[in-house]
């Protein structure tokens, strides 16, 4: 097994389950591992099996109801799992309860969850962390009765592996160790300051706090996140600092909800500060495989070439891909985000649901993030590599490098498995770049300087014969899991040290 390639599986296997739902797996694997560890003695989250019980179903009961109340008073579809992971969240951060007035708390706690996802959502944006926000007001009543019982040794290594599996399936991890980091250090420092050894100090934090747990299921959270890596790792930071200092307004003080709320507050600041709503324009055939949809923004959407939209398109019988996906934005900046998006004749039903939908249909985005931008030097050489459909972000870079009147240097190589997938043919003849194609059988004719590599799978040290330059150039790769990694790696062996990735999983 070459290097690299358990990175490539590890991106298969979870690529063919969505975020929402690996979480939501996490949290289930981490439940069955509570109920044992409780019923073994060696946990005590403040009720036995029973009440634990008894307080899950009252979280995911609640919870669920009173989504689905909130959805039909606000007219909009719920989403379901959505909902039991703020269940899910608030069990392990609320402890359980058998008592009827204990029961009726964390009752109150999914409501306020649940609420707060239609209430607090400015402009069609959520701002806070539906848990967190819960468990926050539930601290300043009366009725607080402690938090955060997951911090414990015996469910850590569970809650490390799960957080692990969350943050590289979100591409994550750099935001998830930043956040573990910070937290070791300020929390080290915070408790030795008060007399504990720094060993102890360290050891309290990592065992016995939930760090670990926090880095993986809490900040993650998708729609309360900045869109860019740079603000991430700051949002990190920040919230894992304000995690461990110790500090006192009022009845507030520092805890791990609020310190996540102030991180919810300023992520919204900085990016798409309303609800995204599209409206379907028209598609078109680009491939026997693949499709372009057009939508046009009902109000003005941020973005730039090369980042990404995560499209929400409610519909029945969805099956376990869910009705939301992430995908590339293959237009420059304008009125209008256009998606090239690959259809496989066993098609998810998401993507049947794009399909059918008809002009002026609307649909909702949560979101635009993403980091796969190019130097803002045009004098940068450029070698953009694409797999199959991953072509899609380089079609608004080139777009917007024409609408510039920028003349970059760019190399393109198209990796495709058949001649027929080559998408987008027309939008790079048009930019006048020089382009590679990488396809089993040879092309009749190529449009002038144009070249074919050969019939092989795309390679490095194929990649490196049709630009030899390579080393020079800022190089780009968007495509599969495993192509990524394998010319990542080639490449980085031929002196090349300005890669930047765009992993397409579970396309």
């Amino acid at each position: 097994m070459t290097l690299g390639s358990p990175t490539a599986w590890l991106d298969g296997v979870l690529g063919r389950v969505t975020m929402y739902r690996l979480v939501l797996y996490g949290l289930a694997v981490l439940f069955v591992a509570a109920l044992v560890f409780t019923g073994l003695g060696v946990v005590s989250p403040g009720a036995d099996v029973v009440g634990m019980l008894v307080s899950a179903i009252a979280l995911v009961g609640v919870g669920l109801l009173a989504n689905r109340l909130f959805a039909l008073v606000f007219r909009v579809r719920p989403h379901t799992e959505s909902a039991l992971i703020t269940a899910g969240l608030l069990f392990f951060i609320l402890p359980p309860r058998s008592t009827p007035d204990g029961v009726a708390i964390l009752a109150l706690a999914a409501v306020i969850a649940m609420a707060s996802k239609y209430l607090l959502a400015i402009r069609g944006r959520h701002v806070f962390n539906p848990a967190a926000l819960a468990a926050f007001v539930i601290g300043l009543s009366t009725l607080s009765f402690g938090a955060w019982w997951v911090g414990t040794p015996w469910l850590l290594p569970f809650a490390a592996v799960l957080a692990f599996l969350i943050l590289f399936r979100t591409r994550r991890l750099p935001m998830g160790g930043v956040f573990v980091a910070v937290g070791l250090l300020v929390g080290t420092a915070q408790y030795a300051f008060f007399g504990l050894p720094i060993a102890q100090a360290a050891q309290l934090v990592v065992l016995s706090s939930p760090l670990v747990f926090f880095a993986g299921f809490m900040i993650t959270e998708p729609l309360t996140l900045p869109p860019r890596r740079w603000q991430q790792l700051a949002y990190a930071a920040l919230v894992a600092t304000l995690y461990y200092v110790t500090y006192a307004f009022g009845p507030i003080h520092n805890s791990p909800e609020f310190a996540l709320l102030v991180g919810n507050l300023l992520a919204f600041l900085a990016g798409q500060r309303r609800g995204i709503r599209l409206e379907f324009v028209e598609r078109r055939q680009l491939s026997p495989s693949s499709w372009e949809f057009d939508f046009r923004a009902v109000r003005p959407v941020r973005f730039r070439p090369g980042q990404f939209a995560e499209l929400s398109v409610p519909h029945a019988k969805t099956d376990s891909r869910g009705w939301r996906r992430v995908f590339s934005i293959a237009s420059a900046p304008g009125d209008v985000l256009r998606f090239g998006i690959r259809l496989p004749e066993r098609a998810s039903s998401f993507k049947r649901a794009l399909l059918a939908l008809e002009p002026g249909a609307h649909v909702s985005a949560t979101g635009v993030g993403g980091d796969f931008l190019l130097p803002g030097t045009a004098s940068t050489p450029l070698l953009l590599v694409a797999g199959g459909i991953g072509i899609t972000p380089f079609v608004g870079h080139l777009e917007e490098a024409a609408a510039a009147g920028e003349a970059r240097d760019i190399a393109v190589v198209y990796a495709v498995s058949s001649l027929d997938d080559l998408a987008y043919a027309d939008r790079l003849r048009a930019a006048g770049c020089r382009v590679a194609v990488a396809s089993p059988a040879r092309p009749d004719e190529l449009p002038v300087g144009w070249s074919w590599i050969g019939p092989d799978r795309l390679s490095g040290d194929a990649l490196l014969a049709a630009v030899p330059d390579a080393a020079r150039r800022a190089v780009y790769l968007s495509g599969p899991p495993s192509m990524v990694a394998a010319l990542k790696r080639t490449l980085r062996r031929a002196g090349v040290r300005r890669i930047h990735t765009d992993v397409f999983v579970g396309y």
